[in-house]
């Protein structure tokens, strides 16, 4: 408030003292009064509303450095905010606005268009991009609090291919007693680490092969959520959602009812000024109906083949982050992990159109993991270098009957990484990208990205 007074004291005073081409009227000078008068009080009320604001988050439970970002955080969408009292008039719609832009150079000694993970079902346009230049997918946010009880998110994202799509729509209930919090509509599931953190946001170009395998990527969720913070000293954080279920593992199904379920515990804390940390434990159970996609059976035959079925995941994630004295801006080390673990039974049919004549359907059952661990080090201000690897274990895999037409999975998919990237402010990214993958037996991609992330607006910081 102290700077707009100053504002319109100054504007004021150069009103009046300046010399003038003719005398002002008194009328002239009761209308400047009025518009000086008018304007204090609108910032006034203004700043008791985020009075008000801050008074109401301090009673809640403070978030602990586990929620925190350091300062030199990536680009990320707008995050939720408590609630402010309603405004009036125009400001009563007053959204953050902001677009993140992308883009790649990719070098790639294998064909993208033939991108599988051997030993597993396809899961989505997990694809690192077609080679050469390209521009990546740029997002588009808006949030506002909608009055003193809602807080809403838009995110709309804008495709290589020029295609739009919906990736966020949510509306959060900010009026919940004891620290519960309601959100509804679209959103990134909270399940493991990473997954709902938007991708301009991640330490690399590309997610975890986990993610490819497991989530087809990232994992969203059209349907509820509930999260409670418990009031305790070290974070400790429970929630869980309901969905739709269409997203891989799962299908779309024309059905009433709820189609996936999710629940997860997430706890972190402090060991001295240094050092925070992050542990949580998170379970996914969905159902896939005629999912379907091909396989090369034992005969080299490109087969038609679908499952039907449940699906079961079970995610165990960690993250430590390191800063000497708690100064993030200028040297900080991340080291981040997670594991997951799915099971899957029901139907399986082998040639389900019948191309080779030889339609037949069996009991399939499925147990399958893979984990990722990866290390980030910023050296100096700006600058940061980071690895990871990937790996992924096929596991046991019971076709049934179609045992004789398909084979059972042996070979583990893996791939190391290395990146550096330059981050001259909050708003800005460059990065270079090197990996190696051997996804298939016998083949070898040696993969080079150069992205650049470009924020433009109001955007939230992203969380620990």
């Amino acid at each position: 408030m102290s700077r707009f007074v100053w504002a319109t004291g100054a504007l004021a005073l150069t009103l009046l003292t300046s010399p003038a081409v003719r005398a002002a009227t008194d009328a002239e000078l009761a209308d400047i009064r009025e518009q000086i008068r008018q304007l204090k009080e609108s910032y006034e009320a203004r700043i008791q509303a985020l009075e008000q604001r801050l008074k109401a988050a301090e009673t809640r439970t403070a978030p602990s450095v586990a929620e925190q970002q350091p300062p030199t955080a990536p680009p990320a969408a707008a995050a939720s905010a408590p609630a402010a009292p309603p405004a009036s008039g125009i400001s009563a719609f007053n959204p953050a606005i902001s677009a993140v832009l992308q883009g790649t150079y990719n070098n790639l000694s294998q064909d993208p268009n033939k991108y599988a993970l051997s030993g597993f079902a396809p899961s989505g346009d997990i694809a690192p991009g077609k080679r050469g230049f390209s521009l990546g997918e740029s997002e588009l946010a808006l949030s506002a609090n909608v009055d003193d009880k809602f807080f809403g998110n838009l995110i709309i994202s804008l495709t290589p291919e020029n295609t739009v799509s919906v990736e966020e729509a949510y509306g959060l209930y900010t009026a919940a007693p004891y620290g519960l919090a309601p959100k509804f509509g679209r959103f990134f599931s909270g399940l493991g680490y990473m997954n709902d953190q938007h991708q301009h946001a991640w330490d690399f170009v590309d997610a975890p092969l986990v993610y490819q395998a497991f989530l087809g990527g990232q994992y969203d969720v059209d349907g509820l959520q509930l999260k409670w913070v418990a009031p305790t000293d070290e974070f400790l954080e429970f929630g869980g959602e309901l969905g739709n279920g269409e997203g891989f593992p799962g299908t779309q199904r024309n059905k009433n009812g709820v189609g996936s379920g999710i629940a997860y515990v997430h706890a972190g804390g402090d060991l001295g000024p240094s050092n925070s940390w992050r542990a949580g434990l998170s379970y996914l159970q969905t159902r896939a109906r005629n999912r379907n996609y091909s396989q090369i059976d034992l005969s080299g035959n490109d087969a038609q083949v679908g499952f039907s079925g449940s699906s079961q995941l079970a995610v165990a994630d960690f993250v430590w982050k390191y800063a000497p004295n708690g100064n993030a801006r200028e040297t900080n080390f991340k080291l981040q992990g997670e594991y997951m673990w799915r099971r899957e039974s029901g139907d399986f049919t082998y040639d389900r159109d019948g191309a080779l004549g030889l339609t037949n359907t069996s009991s399939y059952g499925a147990r399958q993991s893979g984990w990722y661990l990866q290390g980030v080090y910023q050296f100096m201000p700006t600058w940061r270098v980071g690895a990871r690897y990937d790996w992924l274990n096929p596991g046991n895999v019971n076709y049934g009957s179609n045992a004789t037409y398909l084979a059972n999975p042996t070979f583990h998919p893996e791939r190391w990484s290395t990146m550096l990237d330059w981050t001259p402010s909050e708003f800005s990214r460059l990065r270079v990208q090197f990996q190696q993958a051997r996804l298939a037996p016998g083949i070898t991609d040696n993969e080079f990205f150069v992205q650049y992330i470009l924020t433009l607006g109001a955007h939230g910081a992203h969380k620990f």
